[in-house]
């Protein structure tokens, strides 16, 4: 009678323990970022958005020295920001490897401070790496496409520390869901598919 009373206690005890601390959660998946800028970070968007194992995309400004600027002021050329991407993502499902593999496939790397229809230092193609780890692997990649690229034109893409990312207004969020047929109409009209076709032998980009 003894015995049953104390395994009554017992799993009173640790019914109690389950209901106030609850059951065993898995751990979070680890996340990383990855800063990118290839021009309108509408077009930059889709292409990241798509990917297994990205966590989030967001739209913002990067590189410069103007504290919390605005749409105007970045697209109006002085305050030394680009238009930028920066991605989360868990590297336990994709590698930063094939992140900069979709980066690349979605600019015109030959071009200095232009990218399709949009000029100026503004609208540069840049990476902005996080870690030394990051560099290393920028670096080797610029390298390797240096050496396999289909066109004739050097790279000119800018490899650099990432720095204070400021998020885009709301209204620049996921652009491409939002406004589909006005951003269809702008990366058309801008010819970005029709570039990137030369330079790669198909669009990469959407």
């Amino acid at each position: 009678m003894k015995r049953n009373v104390a395994r009554h206690i017992v799993a009173s005890l640790v019914l109690a323990l389950f209901t106030i601390v609850g059951p065993a959660t898995a751990a979070a998946p680890k996340q990383e970022t990855a800063t990118f800028a290839g021009g309108c970070f509408w077009c930059m968007e889709h292409p990241f958005d798509e990917l297994p194992g990205v966590i989030s995309v967001t739209s913002g400004y990067t590189g410069g020295q103007k504290k919390n600027p605005t749409y105007e002021e970045v697209s109006a050329g002085g305050t030394g920001h680009a238009e930028s991407v920066q991605v989360v993502y868990d590297p336990a499902r994709v590698s930063y490897e094939k992140l900069l593999d979709v980066y690349w496939h979605n600019i015109d790397p030959t071009v200095k401070d232009r990218q399709f229809c949009d000029v100026g230092h503004q609208y540069r193609s840049a990476i902005f790496y996080h870690s030394a780890e990051q560099r290393r692997l920028a670096l080797a990649s610029k390298a390797a496409l240096e050496k396999s690229k289909p066109f004739r034109e050097p790279i000119v893409t800018e490899i650099t520390a990432a720095s204070t990312f400021y998020p885009a207004e709301e209204y620049h969020q996921h652009y491409y869901r939002k406004n589909p047929l006005r951003y269809k109409y702008y990366r058309g009209g801008c010819g970005r598919d029709r570039r990137l076709t030369e330079l790669w032998g198909s669009a990469a980009g959407h």
